[in-house]
């Protein structure tokens, strides 16, 4: 866990508990508990209202709101419809993934900034055309470099097998997009999710070298992806 987030746990904790030790904390955060004192230190030369001593404990002298995340309305807005977004459009694990981001948010918003989240009239109608829970085994396959076969059929209907090599996932608006190393043509090839018949993973991984990643696909477009090539197959 990097020191920030730490840092944001511990105030976290000391927000929903009366009195907090510096060994609960050590336990809960997997640290000493000489790291602890020296957070609370840290949190409290930067401002953070805490009263207590090393053995007894920690409390807040008085609610508060973190500063990091003191969004702006537009900012949160972008939050949520991003939220929504994915729970739209994502697979099962991503979606309750972005339900978890926003209940985060949510509990540490001032009262009256989450009010109006609550009022919030942008909304990501579930209506994808396509088999989500590909896309969980996709994400997973590019993490892990996993090859993977699909049974594709093109813009003319006609079938093929291919073995890839997943190295991105790209949102249309209406479908995704698989960009992968292709076996077959040896070469980059883009996969509509929704023209995916069947997709397995390959006990065997792949390491692309120079000119079969990612980056290399992308580099004659400057990196604009609404500038990328119409996808072949």
């Amino acid at each position: 866990m990097r020191r920030a987030d730490r840092l944001f746990q511990i105030v976290q904790f000391l927000r929903s508990r009366r009195l907090t030790t510096a060994q609960w904390l050590a336990e809960r955060l997997q640290v000493s508990v000489r790291t602890i004192y020296r957070d609370i230190q840290d949190l409290s030369l930067s401002g953070v209202p805490l009263e207590g001593e090393a053995g007894v404990g920690y409390v807040l002298r008085q609610p508060m709101d973190l500063p990091p995340l003191m969004f702006e309305r537009e900012e949160i807005e972008a939050l949520l419809v991003g939220a929504r977004m994915v729970k739209a459009w994502a697979d099962p694990q991503l979606q309750r993934a972005a339900e978890s981001a926003l209940a985060k948010i949510h509990g540490v918003l001032p009262n009256a900034l989450r009010d109006e989240l609550n009022r919030s009239q942008l909304y990501a109608p579930e209506t994808n055309p396509y088999p989500v829970h590909w896309l969980g085994q996709l994400r997973q396959a590019i993490r892990l470099q996993q090859k993977l076969v699909i049974n594709y059929r093109d813009e003319r209907a006609e079938p093929s097998q291919r073995c890839v090599w997943p190295l991105g996932l790209f949102f249309w608006g209406q479908t995704w997009t698989l960009c992968a190393w292709c076996e077959l043509r040896n070469d980059f090839r883009n996969f509509r999710i929704d023209r995916m018949e069947h997709l397995q993973d390959r006990a065997e991984t792949f390491e692309p070298a120079e000119g079969q990643r990612l980056d290399d696909y992308l580099k004659p477009f400057c990196s604009e992806l609404t500038s990328m090539p119409p996808y072949k197959s």
